[in-house]
């Protein structure tokens, strides 16, 4: 008995072949891409290039039918010709009104007796009490002002030179306790106390709130030392920072409104008082300030509020809509609607701005009419009808409908020109649709061994 086995060396040569023929393949194609990377392309015919995409920019006229206006909300405003004022809206915060700051310093040296008003933030009357201090000087000039009159009324049947130097030492002490800053009621109360006077009372020179206090019961003061700062919040200013291109329009005397974020729905009314000469070169701003009441100290230093202020215009100026201007960063465009249906895209130079128009310098004629709602979405119709249009003719593209193309047909048996397969009919030994292998020798028919006697 004899067995008969296939040999294996035509199957290997088959699949060498093939992998020859991949890697002849795939050379060629590395070669061909190494020999033309460096050649430009083709020159495009004149007024087309083939393959080159549209810039951010380059928006075209663009149709859209009365159902696509109304399914994207496209709305239409005229260009008209009108007085446009000038808006201009800043920041601010709150501050003091400078001219209503005092603050409490002696003029006489002494100690601290006794503090009325003991803390930071207190309110005060002008006139209330402050503190009371013992000054040796000023009981030392009471002292003098008593015997002054006490000699006065003994030479009062005298000469007339002696009544002049008695009546002269009096006022003399009166005068001197005047420059130490000693109010004629003070002096009056202590003449009238005779020997009991020994503190000197100050009082408030404004009504106000205690911002400062640097002084404490026991303490020694000396002439020229701030005790305190008081300020009066009855008017505050309100002081922000205007752009550079906008200060023309903030004048002394312009009403402004102001809001505050820490009082919403409350608004201010009040006047630009003072317009800084100076303007700060790091933020190209300068300085506006606005007086205004603060009727039950509502208004506290420190807060932040928003002023809006409109200058309006002298003579009549084109004007469309905000909404109707689209900024891309290099030009200001608006969609001009012409009488064929057709949205052109048009450059214009915006000058002036208010909450709701702008005006326009340059570009559009009174009458035409603009889109004044959904620009933006048109212009991405527009940029997308130029960018189908500018790769329509590359080479391989076709932008047609997808319906105007017919599918090919698959070819026969997809993987049957692969090397060692057959694919064109199902399996006739196994029935299970399983490709047909190649035959072998060692083949047999069903029931037998592989074994040949």
């Amino acid at each position: 008995m004899t067995t008969s086995l296939h040999h294996p060396m035509p199957r290997i040569g088959r699949a060498l072949a093939a992998i020859l023929r991949v890697g002849l393949v795939a050379a060629a194609v590395v070669a061909a891409w190494w020999f033309t990377r460096r050649q430009p392309p083709p020159a495009a015919p004149a007024g087309h290039q083939h393959g080159a995409a549209p810039a951010a920019d380059s928006a075209a006229p663009v149709h859209l039918s009365d159902q696509d206006q109304r399914r994207i909300g496209v709305t239409f405003a005229p260009v008209v010709e009108s007085r446009l004022g000038h808006n201009v809206r800043i920041v601010a915060q709150v501050t003091f009104d400078e001219t209503r700051v005092a603050a409490v310093s002696p003029r006489i040296e002494g100690w601290v007796d006794h503090l009325f008003a003991d803390f930071t933030g207190r309110e005060v009357r002008a006139g209330e009490p402050l503190l009371t201090v013992y000054a040796p000087m000023v009981v030392t000039t009471l002292e003098e002002i008593r015997l002054a009159r006490r000699l006065a009324a003994d030479v009062a049947g005298g000469s007339t030179d002696a009544r002049t130097q008695a009546e002269r030492l009096v006022e003399s002490g009166h005068r001197r306790l005047l420059a130490w800053g000693i109010p004629e009621s003070e002096i009056r109360r202590m003449e009238e106390a005779g020997d009991a006077a020994r503190d000197v009372t100050l009082r408030a020179p404004v009504s106000g709130v205690v911002l400062e206090k640097n002084v404490l019961a026991g303490q020694r003061i000396m002439p020229g030392d701030a005790l305190y700062r008081i300020a009066d919040l009855s008017v505050v200013w309100l002081e922000g920072e205007v752009f550079e291109q906008d200060l023309t329009a903030g004048r002394v005397g312009q009403e402004v409104v102001a809001e505050f974020q820490a009082l919403p729905g409350v608004q201010r009314t009040g006047r630009i008082t003072y317009v800084y000469p100076t303007l700060n070169p790091e933020t190209r701003t300068g300085r506006v300030r606005v007086a205004l009441s603060n009727p039950g100290l509502t208004l506290k230093p420190g807060m932040f509020a928003t002023i809006r202020f409109t200058t309006p215009s002298t003579q009549a100026v084109l004007s469309v809509p905000r909404s109707a201007v689209l900024s891309t960063g290099a030009r200001n465009l608006v969609f001009l609607k012409r009488a064929d249906g057709m949205f052109t895209p048009t450059d214009v130079v915006p000058g002036r701005q208010t909450e709701d128009r702008i005006e326009i310098l340059k570009g559009l004629t009174a009458g035409d009419t603009v889109v004044a709602s959904a620009t933006f979405l048109v212009d991405a119709e527009s940029n997308l009808g130029t960018l189908l249009g500018g790769m329509g003719d590359m080479p391989g593209m076709d932008l047609t409908a997808p319906g105007a193309r017919s599918a090919p047909e698959p070819k026969d048996g997809g993987m049957n020109d692969m090397p060692g397969m057959d694919m064109s009919q199902p399996s006739e030994s196994t029935g299970h649709g399983n490709p047909r292998m190649p035959a072998t020798d060692s083949g047999t028919k069903a029931g037998h061994t592989g074994h040949r006697e």
